[in-house]
């Protein structure tokens, strides 16, 4: 698979990272899918191995069929039957009714079995009898069932170790692994702990609204040689922890270590590809994006400043006002910082009026009834959300809202 190609479905699904373990998975993903062989995804906890079905199933002739995402490990043994296959009605305490399971609702779809290797044997039976044949029977029932369903698996369990010990059955693990998939560590992927930093970081300073948290050179060394044991669940935990608890928003290396946990075996250094095989593609995509985002916030801001001038202007004309002391201009330039970061309850209709307390002959009323108009309709009517964007708070919007009757 060529660049453009690997980057559209990057692009699709939101994958960050240009290692080749994980563009080596991605491309084995895309060229399985058009066929119904099984697939074996294999990688540590964390890792992201649940992409890789969904890549699969979007990219199949089933694309238009049910998925279903099923984790073995969190359905009680006692149950876990009955919820694959279904069950026959009286066939158990609280079998009110008869159900089709898994296997009989994803008929003509794709089901992904994440954590295979926690199945207890005898449903590993039934799993391989279905894998074979198609076939299976309900809990209580003696009628034969029919399914056409692809299974794609995955595991962080050391399936071969498990056969060793009886923990797995060796026949199903050869049924299952038609298709092998790795999914590498965090710590075998180079730079991509970098790039996934900085959209982590970035997911963060937009949802609370703060400063974005950035890294020094000698943090991004310390990070790309942690060896990440938790991967990228692990490294998303640390950047949300930082961009909250840290009081510093560029990340030294003794900060980071403060975040890090300190055993001496996940310190130790991971191994990390040589910079000369590095694309920094994924980094302008990412770069590109913020640039987008940031120019849409300045030329909404730029339109709302325009509004508010020609009003001020108008209203100024038409009541003859003195007393005017600062120029408009003036005004938002002292304001723009806190509208901008949104950090302090104040909007621009109050930062305004804070200037012509004095000219009583100068009425604002208009224009922060079309503003909070303009908030509550932006927002469909919710307070919350328009107090958020005007940057003041929901006493205040309500005040406001109950002076210019717009409660009504």
């Amino acid at each position: 698979m060529n660049t453009t190609e690997l980057q559209k479905i990057k692009q699709r699904y939101n994958i960050v990272g240009n290692s080749d373990g994980l563009n080596r998975a991605l491309d084995v993903a895309l060229q399985v899918a058009p066929t119904d062989l099984s697939v074996l995804i294999v990688g540590e906890s964390g890792a992201g191995k649940e992409i890789i079905p969904r890549v699969i199933h979007d990219n199949s002739p089933r694309k238009r069929e049910k998925y279903f995402a099923i984790n073995c490990g969190s359905i009680p043994q006692g149950t876990i039957d009955s919820e694959l296959f279904g069950h026959e009605k009286g066939s158990f305490t609280g079998a009110i009714g008869e159900s089709e399971g898994y296997f009989g609702i994803a008929n003509k779809g794709t089901l992904f079995l994440d954590e295979v290797g926690e199945l207890p044997l005898a449903t590993q039976a039934r799993l391989l009898r279905v894998l074979e044949t198609g076939e299976y029977i309900r809990v209580g029932g003696t009628k034969v069932m029919k399914t056409d369903v692809r299974i794609v698996a995955a595991t962080n369990v050391n399936l071969q170790k498990a056969i060793s010990e009886g923990r797995f059955r060796e026949d199903l693990y050869y049924r299952l692994n038609t298709i092998p998939i790795k999914m590498p560590p965090l710590r075998e992927r180079g730079n991509d702990v970098l790039l996934l930093f900085r959209l982590f970081a970035m997911q963060m300073a937009e949802k609370y609204r703060l400063p974005k948290i950035t890294l020094t050179e000698e943090a991004k060394q310390l990070m790309l040689s942690y060896k990440w044991p938790g991967n990228v669940r692990q490294l998303k935990n640390i950047t949300e922890q930082m961009s909250i608890l840290s009081p510093e928003r560029e990340i030294t290396a003794q900060a980071l270590r403060q975040f890090i946990p300190q055993d001496p075996e996940s310190m130790q250094l991971a191994t990390v590809g040589p910079a000369s095989s590095h694309s920094y593609e994924s980094e302008r995509e990412l770069l590109y994006k913020i640039l987008y985002e940031l120019r849409g916030n300045v030329d909404n801001l730029r339109r709302d400043l325009t509004s508010l001038r020609k009003q001020m202007e108008e209203v100024r004309d038409l009541n003859g006002a003195t007393g005017f002391t600062k120029s408009i201009s003036t005004i938002e330039a002292e304001n723009l910082p806190s509208i901008t970061t949104r950090r302090h309850e104040s909007n621009i209709e109050e930062a305004i009026a804070e200037e012509v307390t004095d000219a009583e002959t100068l009425n604002l009323s208009d224009i922060g009834r079309q503003m909070i108009e303009k908030a509550l309709e932006r927002n469909g009517g919710n307070r919350k959300k328009a107090a958020a964007e005007l940057g003041i708070s929901d006493r205040t919007l309500y005040r406001k809202i109950k002076q210019y009757g717009l409660d009504k």
